[in-house]
Formats: structure tokens, sequence, C-alpha cells
């Protein structure tokens, strides 16, 4: 039996889904990142072993993905955010053309091709106020949990515009609406109004194509796919069972089948893990979204003497 681990290490919660075989869902895990990434990576690999019922002989191959990918030293091999997230929101809905992920420190907007390869994106990182952080902040101004602001904000009957597009100023926005006696609800369905006008306006810039796919821990949030589906006038599919939080995750495990299933059938073994005291795949290969494009060999003539690049071998390193 193959079993394959995707951990996708967030900057504030760590995913990890494990597949098998027939690419069914066998376990996964959700927990907070913290301050030190390699905990992390080992705390959230161990709940899932426990969620799978599996132990660590029993997985034949790890993927790592997202903001702390290269700290899980148990990887075979690494994949960024971008093809993980792309890979595998076309695998669950093939007419994906867009995808949003928002996270806790940035927002992704992501075009695809019909094969899931990423053609444009953008990312916003540069303030908290276009973030999921903000979100979480106001939510604890309010004395609500993560998991309580989206039920919470579906209440509203007349949510309050925060214009700021500074967090430090939508803070004070917030704060200003408290002391002048405005309902919660309507604060909160106010700051998910507008964290999703920029949203939209992230996924305009990369091309704005239906059809379009939410992915991130927002999956679980009913009032801001709401927020969301208003401003782009268009429904959102969101993966069932939780795999749209996890979509990260999924995808790595994805691409980590595929290569599994490639060394089977040309009857290579499985190269050793990143910190198995080898030089190991997990130190040398990773997907991108440059995959696939090699670049023309050239000579060099270094000081009137022409030498040539000899190809690499088979098994080389690859760059990405």
């Amino acid at each position: 039996m193959v079993y394959v681990a995707g951990i996708d290490i967030g900057s504030t919660y760590s995913k990890a889904i494990v597949l098998n075989e027939k690419r069914e869902v066998v376990g996964q895990a959700v927990r907070r990142t913290g301050f030190k990434l390699n905990l992390a990576s080992e705390g959230v690999y161990a709940e899932l072993l426990q969620n799978a019922g599996l132990d660590r002989s029993q997985i034949t191959y790890v993927a790592a993905t997202g903001y702390g990918r290269f700290t899980v030293a148990f990887r075979h091999t690494q994949v960024t955010e971008l093809t993980s997230h792309a890979h595998a929101a076309v695998q669950q809905f093939p007419g994906t053309r867009t995808i949003l992920d928002i996270g806790g420190q940035d927002i992704k907007a992501i075009r695809v091709d019909g094969d899931g390869r990423v053609r444009a994106f953008r990312l916003n990182d540069k303030c908290a106020a276009g973030t999921g952080a903000f979100l979480e902040k106001t939510a604890r101004y309010l004395g609500l949990s993560t998991d309580d602001i989206g039920p919470y904000a579906m209440r509203s009957t007349k949510p309050v515009q925060i214009s700021s597009v500074c967090a430090v100023f939508a803070e004070s926005e917030v704060i200003s609406h408290l002391a002048n006696g405005v309902p919660a609800e309507d604060i909160m369905r106010g700051a998910m109004i507008a964290l999703g006008g920029r949203a939209a306006q992230l996924m305009h810039r990369v091309g704005f194509q239906p059809e379009f796919v939410l992915v991130g821990g927002m999956t679980r949030n009913s009032a801001m796919i709401n927020s969301l589906e208003g401003h782009l006038k268009a429904p959102l599919h969101v993966a069932p069972s939780g795999l749209g939080q996890l979509n990260g995750a999924y995808g790595a495990a994805l691409l980590g089948l595929k290569r599994v299933e490639k060394l089977l059938a040309e009857g290579k073994p499985i190269p050793p893990a990143a910190g198995a005291g080898t030089k190991g795949e997990g130190t040398r290969r990773r997907w991108s979204i440059l995959a696939g494009k090699k670049a023309p060999e050239k000579p060099i003539a270094p000081a009137g003497n022409l030498v040539a690049i000899t190809p690499a071998k088979e098994g080389a390193p690859v760059s990405a």
C-alpha cells in the first residue's frame, strides 16, 4: 500500500493530509503553526498519523508546501504554494480559472489554465488590513473566537463601512464603531465586506476569469463566502468536507503521488527524505510555476576558449 502525505506549513495554521494510491483521503489534520516552524511540522504530522491510524514507516513519500515548507525536515520534496493550490483546485473543479486564497499574512489570487498551470498571480502582503489576520484581530476586539465570526456576522442587518486600507486605521474604525454602540455583528460583517472588496480587486488584476475557487481557512466562513460572491457577482466553488482549508496540502500530496507513481513505473527506488542523513531528493527537487520549462543549453566562451556544457545526467538536481 502506498501512502503519500502533503504538509502545508502556513503562517497561521499548519495543515496535513495523507492519500493512498487510489487518491483517497486517509487522514487529515489542522493545527496552529506558532512561532517554531520545525515543531509545527512535527506536531501536525504526528496528529495526521494518529488520525489516519498509520505510523511513519508506512508513509512512502512526503511533499511539503507553504510558508514554512523548507523547515519540514522529513520531506522528500517541496512544492510552491501557487503550484499546490492550482493543481488541487483544478483536480476538484476542472473548470477552474481563478483561485483566491485568503491567508493569515497575505492574499493570493491565481489564474490557471485548463491543465492547472499557473498563468498569472498577485499577492497582497503589504498590509494586515488585507489579510485574514485583520478579521481575527477584529474578532478579538468583539470577544469572538475565529470559529464564531462567520455565523455571528450572518446575523448582521446593517453592516457598517470600514473604509481604511491600513490595518492601524481600520482597527481605529472598529474601536470607534464599538464606542458609538454599533452592534458587534454589524462591525464584523463590515470588516468582511471590506476584506472581500480588496480580495476581488486582486482577482481582477490577474485576469478575473470564471470559474472561481476559494481555498484556505476562509472556506469555513459562510459570511466571508457570501461577501466575496457579492463582490464577484458570481458563485465561488468551495471543496466539500473541509478540503478547502487543506487545499495546499492536498495539492502537494497529489503531486507527491504522481512522483511516486513515476518512480515505481520506471523501477526506481523512492529516495530518502531530506533529513535522512544523505542527499535525498528532498534537498534538491521541487515543483514550481516554472516546472517543465528547460532553458536551452549554451556554450561558454571564457578568454577565447570555447567550452561546451555537458548535459546533466539523469537524476541530477533539477532547478526551479
